[in-house]
């Protein structure tokens, strides 16, 4: 048989300009891709229910007689219907009609129609049902008057956007199957994968599964001929970032020779307080091993809360700054910038290495010097957040980049700082992230980079105990924060709010300080929240971590970057508003000194099933590895990630964590790929990736 040539959609019936144009910003050019435009879920309209055998929620195909059709007024006006099929009555109403379509609803014609049940006020009704008159087998010519005979297949519903119908999308996938019989699409996976289905098999089930098909499965895409095509998607996946990896690995970097730091790097070890431990110090020559080679290091570096990946990316550093190269490092917030320059600061002082700061506050004169000093190389280390990327900064000679909390930015801001570098060629980089990334999720998430895990704490950290408290007992919490402080400890209270609004975020914090001022007089309240000027936070911090202040109320800006040793205690109000990696960041807040310390969640009642597993998970672990499995068990990649991180999680088919078990198979897969025949690799990763892995020419 033929192999399926590129035709454009508008060679189907029915796919005008118009049509085309929102086709293609679906990411739909081509017949093909119609056939990649897999369904959510599916509708089962092969069979008739009894009236009587309804259920509340459920998706059904019914029959019956009309017996009544009137339009009633109440809170909305609306076009009752009931019918009757000998076993029971179904209430049928519409908030939009016509008087055409009241006119057909006669007592005595025959329905049969479609729709989800729910409880009305006299017994099941459905809203705004599919139907069709049976008295005549044309198209009744009004709003839901079609597809509601019954098929020989179950109905697939596929993912829209506005402008494009459920009964469009049937026909267009539908015209696309049909050309399977002319001419069918490549199958790019090696013979020998294991798979029960081949790719058309696949294709033409999923489109069209017959009415035995088992629903639960494919409703939890653990069907084989999912899983075939969830493996083809996963590897074209990684072949997508692979050939990242391999554009970047193009172009030489400097060799940065080990032995010219040697004597920085021991010097700044030994003016350390302590020790760093033995998972430190084996990332710290997995690094050095890395920066010593002519092609650009693409390494993660994965920690615990608390673990220690600022030092391992000081000692980083300091290779790239004795070899003559200047170090970028870019952190996502002001404040967790503010705090690699304090560290960085103070360890780089003593070994007279000079820091530049940029961030979005420095302006007018001090941004041209700033930008003057980078550009000159004067500056070996430069320390900033997005600024650093911007237009008017360009480096000397940067040898290193460091991203901290890559899943916070893009690969492409990534990329767009390494093309800043000066050199001929790429620098070397270094990704740093305190949220620990499941194992699974990093081999699809990170396949362009090595990965380390700094899998040790240092001595004496001491674990936080976690406690559920219910918001009825604030008073009870709020003196227990009063006694801590009274102690000589210092506490955080987080706000949380479920709107995305820094102003809305901002009142709440707002509020709740000035609460707690009243209700806790004797004690210094500090407020930090994402509306106050850069200035005004970093004040509220260094008195914070001076003493000065007792207790801070913050919203989440404090998440990452904070660092107060004598903080013992946490209270972090609505938690079930947050994901569980977000809670595990901001309870490592604490623990920092050598003190028991506490962290409150005090959540409101009642709980959902996912808050309540969320919160709970808090209580048992304080292991970020532990609490990253949860999260992606109830929550899913995109949110663990946040789908700016790659620009390719966002899956047609492939679901993780219910793909797990394909993901050694996918590596080997695409491993034997990328060593044969480049235009197969080519054809997976634009079947599947299409335009969304153009950020990889970056």
């Amino acid at each position: 048989m033929a192999v399926l040539e590129p035709q454009p959609v508008t060679a189907l019936r029915g796919v005008g300009p118009r049509l085309a144009r929102q086709l293609e910003d679906y990411g739909i050019t081509q017949v093909e891709d119609l056939l990649f435009h897999l369904p959510l879920r599916y509708q089962d309209r092969t069979r008739v229910t009894p009236i009587a055998a309804l259920q509340e929620g459920g998706e059904v195909s019914v029959e019956g007689e009309v017996r009544l059709a009137d339009i009633v007024f109440g809170r909305r006006r609306s076009l009752v219907a009931r019918i009757q099929d000998g076993t029971g009555t179904l209430t049928l109403r519409f908030f939009h009609f016509s008087a055409a379509q009241k006119n057909s609803l006669q007592p005595g014609a025959r329905l049969r129609c479609f729709g989800q049940v729910r409880r009305g006020a006299s017994g099941f009704e459905i809203f705004h049902p599919e139907y069709r008159l049976l008295a005549d087998d044309e198209d009744a010519g009004f709003p839901g008057a079609v597809e509601a005979g019954l098929g020989a297949t179950l109905t697939p519903v596929y993912p829209t956007t506005s402008g494009i119908g459920q009964a469009q999308w049937r026909k267009l996938c539908a015209q696309a199957l049909q050309r399977l019989e002319q001419a069918q699409p490549r199958d790019l996976l090696p013979a020998g994968s294991g798979q029960r289905f081949t790719l058309v098999e696949a294709l033409r089930y999923l489109h069209a599964p017959p009415p035995d098909a088992p629903l639960q499965h494919l409703l939890g895409g653990t069907h084989p001929a999912q899983l075939r095509l969830a493996l083809e998607e996963l590897v074209a996946h990684n072949l997508s970032l692979l050939r990242l990896r391999e554009k970047q690995q193009e172009r030489a970097a400097p060799s940065l020779a080990q032995g010219r730091a040697a004597a920085l790097q021991r010097s700044l070890l030994a003016g350390l307080p302590f020790s760093p431990t033995a998972a430190q110090l084996r990332v710290m020559a997995e690094i050095g091993q890395d920066l010593a080679l002519p092609v650009p290091m693409l390494r993660l570096v994965q920690g615990d809360v608390g673990s220690g990946k600022t030092l391992v990316a000081a000692h980083a550093a300091l290779q790239a700054i004795a070899n003559g190269y200047q170090v970028a490092l870019m952190a996502p917030t002001e404040i967790l910038a503010e705090q690699h320059r304090l560290n960085f600061g103070g360890w780089f002082e003593a070994l007279d290495i000079d820091l530049e700061w940029l961030s979005g506050r420095v302006k007018g004169r001090a941004r041209k010097a700033a930008t003057a000093r980078i550009a000159s190389g004067e500056a070996a280390m430069v320390i900033g957040t997005h600024a650093l990327f911007q237009e008017d900064v360009a480096f000397h000679r940067l040898g290193l980049v460091m991203v901290d909390e890559q899943h916070k930015f893009g690969v492409h801001q990534r990329l767009a700082l390494s093309e800043k570098a000066g050199i001929d060629g790429r620098p070397h980089q270094l990704v740093l992230t305190a949220t620990p990334i499941p194992r699974t999720l990093s081999m699809v998430a990170y396949a362009d980079l090595d990965c380390s895990v700094i899998d040790e704490l240092p001595p004496g950290r001491q674990p936080v105990t976690t406690l559920l408290v219910d918001s009825q007992r604030r008073d009870q919490v709020m003196a227990r924060v009063a006694s801590a402080c009274a102690e000589g400890r210092q506490a955080y209270w987080v706000c949380t709010l479920i709107e995305e609004s820094d102003a809305l975020q901002a009142q709440a914090a707002e509020a709740t300080a000035q609460q707690l001022r009243e209700a806790l007089p004797d004690l210094a309240v500090g407020l930090v929240h994402g509306r106050m000027k850069p200035a005004e936070k970093a004040t509220v911090m260094a008195a914070f971590k001076s003493g000065a202040v007792a207790l801070l109320v913050a919203t989440t800006v404090i998440e990452v970057g904070v660092d107060v040793p004598n903080a013992s205690l946490m209270i972090i109000e609505n938690p079930e508003r947050l994901g569980l990696a977000q809670l595990h960041q901001l309870r490592g807040r604490v623990g920092r000194g050598g003190g028991a310390s506490h962290c409150v969640l005090l959540y409101q009642a009642p709980l959902s099933r996912s808050g309540k597993q969320r919160l709970v998970a808090m209580r048992e672990s304080n292991d970020g590895f532990y609490i990253a499995e949860r999260d992606l068990e109830l929550r899913g990649p995109g949110e663990v990630l946040g789908t700016r991180q790659t620009g390719l999680l966002a899956f047609r088919i492939a679901e993780l964590p219910t793909h797990n078990h394909l993901l050694e198979r996918v590596q080997a897969i695409a491993a034997n790929l990328q060593g044969g025949d480049p235009a197969i690799v080519d054809e997976l990763i634009q079947r599947w990736t299409g335009s969304k892995a153009r950020f990889a020419e970056v």
